[in-house]
């Protein structure tokens, strides 16, 4: 397995913005993989999976030692969205997963996710003031929009490998607005390894993984996240969102109008 210097650059790029800023893991690497290195857009998402499900599962690792992981709402989340994923999948192979109509759905679902993951970004701190207004909901209705949550996301992250980030922390802190942040991060990450992972293997079963593409991203993000981690607290996490959600703004409007 050869790896391509380039991607390998691509992935360290990505892993300190993810270091850095906790955002932009799938919504940084796969528009990259799509507009820069014209990769077809089913196997850019398809890698990304995958690559998610790896880099995530460290994630979740050092969020379990930490005891910082509510296990329940990942229950819930993974009670809808691995099922959502497997049908998804499903329907994607039965549609052709190299046709131009499939190309096209994925790059325009990718285009909405990244508007809505900046949308996220920017208004983050007025939505979780707003949940804290409102206050908690019942725990039956808790446990019902999680899971329904949890399907809407299954469905969106197997077209286009983007939403499990920023937009699912940003919805639990809207469900679960007493939770902790770092445990609502936590949870968030743990349930991205099942769906990824999930959605990942179906994507490899269809034929859309590029496996030395993703050895190459590996390669690169690993290091680049643990080095920007080293220096995640010296630098403005403000001025860092605001520029990464101009940025997902402007890709995502080049995707949906391309």
């Amino acid at each position: 397995m050869i790896i391509d210097p380039l991607y390998a650059l691509s992935g360290l790029a990505v892993g300190a913005i993810v270091g850095l800023t906790g955002v932009g893991g799938g919504s940084l690497m796969t528009p990259l993989l799509i507009l820069l290195f014209g990769i077809h857009p089913t196997t850019a998402v398809g890698t990304d999976l995958l690559y998610a499900a790896t880099t995530k599962s460290a994630g979740t690792l050092a969020h379990g030692r930490n005891q910082v992981i509510d296990w329940k709402v990942v229950a819930r989340l993974a009670a809808g969205s691995v099922p959502a994923a497997i049908i998804t999948v499903w329907l994607l192979s039965q549609s052709g997963v190299q046709t131009t109509a499939v190309s096209h759905t994925i790059s325009l679902v990718l285009g909405a996710m990244l508007m809505l993951t900046a949308l996220t970004i920017f208004f983050r701190p007025q939505l979780a003031a707003f949940a804290a207004r409102r206050g908690e909901l019942s725990p039956i209705a808790q446990t019902i929009l999680t899971v329904l949550f949890g399907a809407i996301i299954g469905v969106l992250v197997s077209i286009s490998s983007v939403g499990a980030g920023a937009v699912g922390v940003t919805v639990l802190m809207m469900l679960y607005p007493r939770m902790p942040t770092i445990r609502i991060v936590g949870s968030d990450i743990a349930h991205a390894v099942p769906l990824t992972l999930v959605a990942g293997i179906g994507h490899w079963a269809i034929g859309s993984i590029d496996w030395s593409l993703l050895a190459s991203l590996l390669v690169g993000s690993i290091p680049g996240i643990l080095i920007a981690s080293h220096f995640a607290p010296r630098v403005k996490d403000g001025v860092l969102r605001a520029l990464l959600g101009i940025v997902l703004t402007l890709v995502g409007l080049k995707l949906l109008f391309s």
